[in-house]
């Protein structure tokens, strides 16, 4: 599971949401792992997620917090819906999503026994795109979205059997 022996994990806690925060170099990004969120996130916002979420966890790379995400929708023996992806500008291209994504597949299993795990991804988000599938995800669904200008988007929804 873990190709780089740099890379660990462990759950969220309040001390890393002043770095977790720092990860969405602006609006757009913010957007993509956090819709709701208003520019820029503070850490009342990410705060407030967690709570309102599950298994919120971190990767950390040498030493540095480096990736963040958790589940915002989760059915006991049916599935979970991953949320709040993000990686940190300096740890992006190393491995830090693929791994990310991973721990969070491995944690749907153990704690709601999840036979599938849900992702979404807005259209503009070419990085979002190209990872799921690599990650064995297969299309499931579109859905009209609004973003925070009021437009028309589109929200892919993928979909892994677990």
């Amino acid at each position: 599971m873990n190709p780089n022996p740099q890379l660990s994990h462990r759950p969220a806690v309040a001390s890393d949401l002043a770095d977790i925060v720092n990860f969405p170099q602006n609006a757009e990004e913010l957007f993509f792992c956090y819709p709701k969120a208003d520019w820029p996130l503070s850490i009342g916002q990410l705060a407030a997620a967690m709570a309102e979420r599950r298994d919120s966890t971190v990767v950390v790379l040498n030493g540095r917090v480096a990736g963040f995400a958790n589940f915002y929708q989760w059915q006991y023996d049916d599935y979970c819906a991953l949320g709040n992806l993000m990686v940190a500008p300096w740890a992006r291209g190393q491995g830090v999503a693929h791994y990310l994504v991973a721990v969070m597949e491995q944690l749907a299993r153990e704690h709601y026994h999840a036979v599938r795990m849900q992702v979404s991804c807005f259209n503009a988000n070419s990085a979002g795109l190209l990872l799921y599938p690599k990650l064995g995800y297969a299309l499931s669904g579109v859905v009209e979205r609004r973003d925070r200008h009021d437009q028309r988007v589109a929200l892919i929804q993928f979909s892994k059997p677990l």
